[in-house]
């Protein structure tokens, strides 16, 4: 080879991770950016996207399309698109539904290609620590003294608010933080200094469920116990602490009525009101409209933003006669809102049974890639890293649940990037830059 060909080849490699390393920082700002910019956040997925695919093209890298995974994210992509094309007519939807795939490409770039080295993933892990530190930190000072840095009290049903502004967001911000955080540091922290260390990994999980408890949102609390059920279930060694932790979450619930009572209202008092008469109640009635949407359109769905579209339309205020629920008890506008609160839901309203069936499907397959990558034994920092993301994943998906919107941000960015890491998680090596024979390896693997 040529003295020109071997410079060429040099600068050709260094170009390339000189890429990924970009890259790599905008990784890096995506969480901070997730907690308080949606616009800062989509331009760094976009930019992370794009550059993926530059990489893809220099090297002729794409044996990820064939993962399994991302086969089945690009069934349900494709038919969302479809049904958005051909239902009410909205271009908007239609346009939203088309740049949904960046969130499965941010997945691919990461597991593929961004966080391929270690070191990139403890830096992440790191970045995440700090944001999940932040939120806590900001919950007991809003709990302690009252307002947040921002100076904002709860939130007005008792919910705090923690590192935002005055929105309801710090529960499910947390849920979506919590076991990659809470778990994997528990687990570091008990193996680096014997006992002593097992005495403050387990104090460390205990004060982390307690302030998702005094947080005092209904469904991330909820979401946060099954998840330490599962916890409890894949690794006998996280056992004792789950049942410390949920032991402490019941005595702190127990004691709200006198420590904080706004979040005893919030935690006990009315999801008791609203489980005794669930239909009358928000979520209630938001599923029956879902409900009435889908069989009105149940082959092609009526596309993305189906159900804030057509929520107001009267021809959907029916009940469900089949639970003995009338139309009368079906409610009007206010059984309305963006989205109808339930991933499932949401895919079914956009398209149909199909489309339903196809969410499902994905949800399975990035399930079974986590559960796969984590009962491996590879020689990579240790298998409870992958344990949490399988936990977070199954967490993320679980179908009893209210949601916020899939496809939106700060949401769907922290759920793909949580996937992404975990997708990375599966290889045990790989050098900065492999072109083709990484993306195969993680083909085989996911």
């Amino acid at each position: 080879m040529s003295d020109i060909e071997t410079n060429t080849n040099r600068w050709v490699r260094i170009k390339a991770i000189g890429l990924r390393e970009s890259a790599e920082g905008l990784v890096l700002l995506l969480p901070p950016a997730l907690f308080y910019s949606r616009a800062l956040s989509e331009i760094l997925i976009g930019t992370i996207c794009a550059l993926f695919l530059g990489h893809c093209l220099r090297q002729r890298a794409w044996a990820w399309l064939r993962a399994p995974w991302m086969l089945a994210g690009m069934a349900w992509w494709g038919w969302l698109v479809l049904c958005s094309a051909v239902g009410p007519v909205d271009m908007l939807a239609l346009a939203q539904s088309l740049v949904a795939a960046r969130l499965l490409l941010l997945a691919a770039a990461l597991g593929n290609w961004v966080l391929s080295e270690a070191a990139t993933r403890r830096r992440l892990f790191i970045v995440i620590s700090l944001c999940a530190a932040w939120l806590v930190e900001q919950c007991w000072q809003q709990y302690l003294f009252g307002v947040n840095i921002f100076g904002a009290p709860r939130f007005g049903d008792g919910a705090l608010t923690g590192p935002f502004p005055g929105l309801p967001r710090a529960g499910s911000a947390y849920v979506l933080l919590f076991f990659p955080v809470a778990l994997v540091s528990a687990y570091r922290l008990a193996a680096w200094r014997g006992r002593k260390g097992q005495a403050l990994g387990g104090l460390l999980a205990v004060f982390m469920v307690l302030t998702m408890v005094l947080i005092g949102q209904r469904m991330p609390t909820l979401l946060m116990l099954f998840g330490l059920v599962l916890v409890a279930w894949l690794l006998p060694q996280g056992r004792r602490p789950v049942l410390l932790a949920m032991a402490a979450a019941a005595l702190l619930l127990a004691a709200t009525p006198m420590i904080s009572p706004p979040t005893f209202q919030k935690l006990v008092l009315r999801l008791w009101e609203q489980l005794s008469n669930f239909p009358a109640s928000p979520y209630g009635l938001l599923y029956m409209r879902a409900a009435a949407i889908l069989n009105a359109h149940p082959w092609l769905g009526a596309g993305h933003n189906a159900f804030r579209t057509l929520c107001g339309d009267p021809a959907y205020f029916h009940g469900l006669p089949w639970l003995g629920i009338s139309d009368s008890a079906a409610g009007g506008l206010e059984a309305c809102n963006n989205h109808p609160h339930n991933f499932y839901l949401q895919a079914a309203t956009a398209g149909g049974y199909p489309g339903l069936l196809l969410f499902v499907a994905m949800a399975i397959v990035i399930v079974r890639t986590m559960a796969t990558s984590a009962m491996r034994t590879l020689p990579v920092d240790n298998r409870v890293v992958r344990l949490a993301l399988l936990v977070q994943m199954s967490v993320a998906f679980w179908p009893l649940a209210s949601t916020n919107d899939f496809l939106s941000i700060p949401n769907a960015g922290w759920m793909f990037l949580m996937l992404g890491w975990g997708l990375a998680e599966a290889v045990p090596t790989r050098l900065p830059d492999q072109g083709r024979a990484a993306t195969t390896v993680m083909s085989r693997l996911s």
